[in-house]
């Protein structure tokens, strides 16, 4: 079996690369000099990512949890957070009737939570079966 790799293809891929580190880079410039890791305290990089490597949207925030502050249910997302240590994938998943839609969500989460380092990576089918497992967490929309 042959692959075929376009020109196209490696600069779309370059290109995505390049906004995720520049997205990153932003993020870690827009953090309050006192909060965060320099401060020892829980936070956590968050981005989500609809649709496929051919074509996605990227959003990116910084959590932080004192006070609350980097999406609309910050609030909501560190109760949830701190219910579960800071594990995501131990968050409890919410009863819902989720369309059979397949518009993948890729979401990502690194940082801190209670002194230890989180790394989260997940894709889920579409953003109702992602909300419905992650809570508040990735709602960046909201």
């Amino acid at each position: 079996m042959t692959y075929t790799i376009t020109t196209a293809a490696v600069a779309r891929r370059a290109a995505h690369a390049a906004l995720t580190a520049a997205t990153a880079l932003l993020l870690a410039a827009a953090a309050p000099a006192t909060a965060g890791p320099l401060a020892g305290g829980d936070h956590l990089f968050l981005m989500v990512t609809k649709g496929d490597g051919r074509s996605s949207d990227t959003r990116g925030t910084l959590l932080l949890c004192d006070p609350p502050q980097g999406h609309g249910r910050a609030a909501e997302a560190c109760a949830q957070l701190n219910s579960v240590g800071g594990d995501i994938g131990a968050l409890e998943p919410a009863p819902a009737r989720c369309p059979m839609i397949y518009a993948p969500v890729t979401v990502q989460a690194r940082g801190a939570w209670g002194g230890r380092p989180v790394e989260y990576r997940q894709t889920f089918s579409n953003g109702c079966v992602m909300g419905a497992r992650t809570g508040a967490v990735f709602a960046l929309e909201s």
